[in-house]
């Protein structure tokens, strides 16, 4: 269902918005091609048509930003990108990435995130989906968060 920029995601059943603003090449999204869900990856905008070229298993494809979902931020899509887990004392959670850390108050507990590079710390910025974590990533590391393991 579509109006005003809001979406009803499928999957969750509950409006989502998806602003073509907030996509970035190497952006991970759902896509919505004639009722299939697939996992994809950003490859390319068109600003003028405000329309998102998205890589999947089967190929690249235009889409109306009607039909890309976010992907909700949990522990399985922080697995998925490669991160490492530790179980703190206080009942947190702590997930790595090389120097990239993201804080949690407890399992499962998206709600309040701590993230820090470096001397670069924000405390509970939004972030709710996979592509917002990749961009303030990015914006922190100065590199793509994609699912490559670093050492």
């Amino acid at each position: 269902m579509v109006g005003m920029g809001f979406v009803i995601c499928p999957s969750k059943k509950t409006i989502v918005m998806m602003k073509f603003s907030e996509l970035k090449e190497g952006n991970y999204v759902m896509v919505d091609f004639e009722g299939k869900m697939s996992r994809g990856e950003v490859s390319d905008l068109n600003h003028d048509e405000k329309q998102v070229c998205v890589e999947t298993e089967v190929q690249g494809f235009w889409y109306e930003p009607a039909h890309i979902y976010p992907i909700p931020l949990n522990d399985e899509e922080l697995m998925r990108l490669n991160f490492t887990k530790e179980m703190l004392e206080d009942g947190g959670v702590k997930y790595k990435k090389g120097a990239f850390r993201l804080e949690i108050p407890e399992p499962d507990n998206f709600s309040h995130i701590d993230m820090w590079y470096r001397e670069d710390i924000r405390h509970n910025p939004i972030v709710h989906y996979v592509h917002e974590l990749q961009n303030q990533y990015l914006q922190m590391t100065k590199v793509y968060l994609t699912d490559e393991v670093i050492a």
